[in-house]
């Protein structure tokens, strides 16, 4: 351990070993680190996906909060659920900005360089979510498999990605279109950010 305090992944191996084996055991739950958000605008940490989008984002001792505040705003629109893990030293800045519907788990480093998590606030969730853009999840070839089987005319698949991913959410609930987005992932095979199966 160094005097510079947990990096990312420290945090990031404890909570794959600690908080999110049980969900890694599910076979309908996928488990997925650095998650593109809005065409790669943005990436999660570490995403859980089964009947809810749960993101995890972390701030090591050795981060900034300089891009907090946009990454909120992109987490908010595309994430149901998010758990904020951070280093004690950016608890105080991280409860006083992000809403009140995230979740905050401090993660401290021990003397022998483990990492021990304590749950301040427990997620709940997201009031905000904007449908459209959480379905940017899904590839374009994958919303129009989905509008195909709803009965779209082929004509209207022509249209740019934006108005495909306003038909869908017209034609699915957000349940229908987090279930597809799980089975659309589970399908990708050479997708870079499948884990390896454990």
């Amino acid at each position: 351990m160094t005097k510079l305090g947990t990096t990312d992944a420290d945090i990031r191996s404890a909570l794959h070993a600690k908080r999110l084996r049980r969900a890694k055991s599910h076979p309908d739950t996928l488990v997925i680190d650095e998650l593109g958000l809005v065409h790669a605008r943005s990436r999660i940490d570490v995403a859980v996906i089964n009947g809810c989008i749960h993101g995890y984002e972390i701030k090591s001792a050795r981060d900034t909060l300089d891009r907090f505040a946009t990454q909120i705003d992109i987490y908010r629109q595309t994430l149901q659920k998010l758990t904020l893990v951070t280093a004690p030293k950016h608890v105080a800045g991280i409860m006083s900005r992000a809403p009140e519907w995230c979740g905050v788990i401090a993660a401290e480093q021990g003397p022998r360089g483990g990492v021990s998590f304590h749950v301040l606030r427990n997620p709940a969730a997201n009031p905000d979510i904007d449908p459209v853009m959480m379905a940017h999840l899904l590839w374009r070839n994958e919303v129009i498999e989905l509008l195909g089987q709803a009965g779209c005319a082929p004509k209207d698949l022509r249209r740019p990605r934006r108005q495909l991913y306003e038909m869908l959410c017209e034609s699915m609930t957000l349940r229908e279109i987090t279930a597809s987005i799980r089975t659309f992932m589970v399908r990708r095979q050479k997708w870079r950010d499948r884990p390896a199966h454990v």
